[in-house]
């Protein structure tokens, strides 16, 4: 029985002693091809440090054998030691025929490590080296795609296209459609989903497909391909607020509500299916649903700031001060400082009687609204009930400003003017 085969079997029989002892034998005495089958079959079995130093010793004999710095590079990308693997790497001088390799397993580490425009950098030295190979065109696109440099990535997709509709597990015909969605582009992305489709029927596709009709306003047609994907796996989570909201545009609030509410059935926490849940409620005349839901999605994210002022905006309407104010209170004890938020506090401090933190409320959101019409004038009126005339003159001067034909400017002006 070769030494090989004895290292492996004691290996299996779990007698590592054993095992250790031949290793070191055929590191001392072994000739270089036993080396390298063991080192192979070790690193095969797992045993990746044990094949190390097997592969160390062989590049002390070939330093610059490029299947050998390949084989190490490898081993040290499993052990999940990667700069010592690109420094492995960097040894394999170019015009060895593992250069290109090497350039391949540089781009993907580097990758790894986000550094995007160094692992561009080696995946386009491989292109010239070998331009008309789809592996590294794929690689690149793959490379644009994710920096968004979207064009240069639909070119190479193209290019790959040539060799089939497949790379890998890749749908191409998908990637491009993504691309040209990402780029805002999408007639162009909806014929390539279109393509994509042709033959196989891909959930995620099809999900893609529905969401670039949406961002079209082809809102019909993401029903449709939107319903589909829920009829396929009604667990598909991201397809419900987009049909949803496809329901919506339709004027068809029951309908969106209905999937929303479905939606939250696969996932009573989502919270953006609660808040959405809460703004279709409102509009459909159910202020209580509303409600529940909007402090459904603020028990899960208190500082949830959309949702927070939609349910101001439904208590603001019904004049139900006293119930807002606790959930905007917590919303800023969190350290939110949404200007909106801090304008809603203020009114809601001034409807509650609680004037010294409406009048700090209003002066802190004063800086981000000072063009702001709406805002201007619920401070200033706040200024005139208070009595702090000298601010309230320069407030309604701004007004004035904004809208000199409104004669309620004017004249509270010029009374406080008589009255200076």
């Amino acid at each position: 029985m070769s030494r090989i085969s004895q290292c492996m079997k004691a290996l299996e029989n779990g007698d590592i002693k054993k095992a250790y002892k031949i290793l070191e034998e055929v590191k001392r005495s072994g000739i270089d091809e036993e080396k390298l089958a063991l080192a192979e079959q070790l690193s095969s079995l797992g045993f990746l440090e044990e094949a190390q130093v097997l592969y160390k010793n062989l590049l002390e004999t070939y330093p610059d054998e490029g299947e050998l710095l390949i084989a190490l590079a490898e081993n040290y990308i499993n052990l999940d030691q990667e700069q010592e693997a690109i420094l492995t790497l960097e040894k394999i001088k170019e015009g060895d025929p593992c250069y290109l390799e090497s350039l391949v397993l540089q781009a993907d580490l580097y990758q790894l490590q986000g550094l995007y425009e160094v692992s561009i950098s080696k995946l386009k030295k491989a292109e010239q080296l070998a331009p008309d190979e789809p592996a590294i065109q794929f690689g690149l696109a793959e490379m644009y795609f994710e920096t968004g440099r979207l064009h240069e990535a639909a070119y190479l997709y193209e290019k790959v296209l040539e060799y089939g509709k497949t790379f890998g597990s890749t749908n191409v015909y998908e990637r491009i459609a993504s691309v040209y969605s990402a780029a805002g582009e999408f007639e162009k992305a909806l014929d390539y989903y279109e393509r994509a489709l042709e033959g196989r029927l891909d959930i995620n596709i099809l999900f893609g497909y529905g969401l670039t009709a949406y961002q079209a306003n082809y809102f019909k047609k993401a029903i449709e391909k939107l319903s589909e994907v829920i009829e396929l796996d009604p667990d598909y989570e991201g397809a419900y607020l987009p049909l949803a909201k496809a329901h919506e545009q339709e004027n068809e609030i029951k309908e969106a509500l209905e999937i929303i509410e479905r939606g939250l059935e696969v996932n009573s926490i989502n919270k953006d299916f609660l808040y959405y849940a809460g703004m279709l409620a409102g509009k459909n005349g159910e202020v209580g649903k509303a409600e529940e839901y909007f402090q459904k999605a603020l028990q899960i994210d208190p500082t949830f700031i959309d949702c927070l002022l939609a349910y101001n905006q439904l208590l603001f309407s019904e004049e139900r001060y006293d119930v807002s104010l606790p959930f905007v209170e917590e919303a800023l004890a969190e350290g939110e400082e949404d200007p909106f938020l801090m304008w809603d506090y203020a009114v809601l401090c001034q409807k509650n009687e609680r004037y010294s933190d409406a009048l700090k409320a209003y002066q802190k959101a004063y800086s981000y609204f000072k063009n702001h019409e709406e805002f201007l004038q619920d401070y200033g009126f706040f200024l005139l009930e208070e009595g702090i005339y000298k601010e309230a003159i320069e407030i309604f001067n701004q007004l004035r400003q904004i809208d000199p034909t409104n004669m309620e400017y004017v004249d509270i002006l010029e009374r406080l003017e008589a009255d200076e």
